[in-house]
């Protein structure tokens, strides 16, 4: 595996492929990598005959009160994971190199970026979409592999390639969940072990709902109640939301639904989501 930190040595590496015909897949992460980074390695290599992964943790996505200076960084661990399931690149550029002096465009995404996270948290998605732009244009991948669990990010970037006809296949892969079912995250490692037990009322909470709904249609009564729980169980709660699954607005009847949570319990932010379907 190449470590590369420069764009000048990385249009050359990629060319390589390019020249040869040879698909690339790129999975866009922040390190601190887990089981769900590597779930989603394993599909790009299913996916592409080369694979890049590119671990930058983007100051633009985060707001002026979040954790960007205790964010996990891992940096050998991730090498040695990224190595090891035969990644062919790996892309960990500078802030510099990413954000030079002089720079100046921010990529805006309307419609799906404006509720649930992009209410709580201004600005996020315009640093989303502005990196995964950036990344696409480095690379140039065929195809790029984003986990569901972060469901608004991934349609924000299924917007942005639809709009400025990027031509790459975007694939969702589903969310990895430890055994209790909390939602593989880097942040999790902020929970001391009483938090962690605290936390799989998340996930627990978003299942009783989706499953009420599906069973007798009223989801107002079933929000209601996910919130309850999860005030009860010691979160903070930003938002329990039932949403159609493509556009993130409301649901119409016969469209594809997603319940998407996000809440805060000892300070840390958990985010997870959940398909309503009609049969529960």
């Amino acid at each position: 595996m190449q470590t590369i930190r420069r764009l000048a040595e990385l249009r050359p590496a990629l060319s390589v492929f390019w020249s040869a015909g040879e698909d690339i897949a790129l999975v866009p992460t922040m390190g601190a990598l887990h089981a769900g980074h590597m779930a989603l390695v394993a599909e790009a290599k299913l996916a592409a005959r080369r694979v890049v992964v590119s671990i930058f943790v983007n100051p633009r996505q985060f707001g002026a009160n979040e954790d960007l200076s205790r964010y996990p960084r891992k940096d050998l661990a991730d090498a040695r994971m990224l190595a090891e399931a035969g990644v062919d690149i790996l892309w960990m550029p500078s802030v510099d190199e990413v954000y030079p002096a002089g720079f100046a465009t921010t990529v805006s995404v309307a419609g799906v970026s404006e509720g649930l996270d992009g209410a709580a948290r201004p600005g996020h998605f315009d640093g989303v979409a502005t990196v995964v732009a950036k990344l696409f244009n480095q690379v140039r991948p065929h195809v790029a592999l984003f986990g569901e669990k972060d469901f608004q990010q991934l349609a924000v970037i299924r917007r942005m390639v639809a709009d400025l006809d990027f031509g790459i296949d975007i694939r969702g892969v589903p969310t990895q969940r430890d055994d209790d079912g909390l939602a593989l995250s880097s942040r999790n490692i902020y929970l001391v072990a009483e938090d962690r037990a605290k936390a799989i009322a998340l996930p627990r909470a978003l299942g009783v709902a989706a499953t009420t709904i599906a069973k007798n249609g009223k989801p107002d009564d079933a929000l209601a109640t996910a919130r309850d729980t999860l005030t009860a169980a010691g979160f903070t709660v930003d938002y329990v939301e039932l949403v159609d699954a493509e556009t993130l607005g409301k649901p119409a009847p016969g469209r594809p639904r997603r319940l998407l949570a996000a809440a805060r319990i000892a300070g840390t932010r958990l985010i997870d989501n959940i398909a309503v379907n009609e049969e529960g």
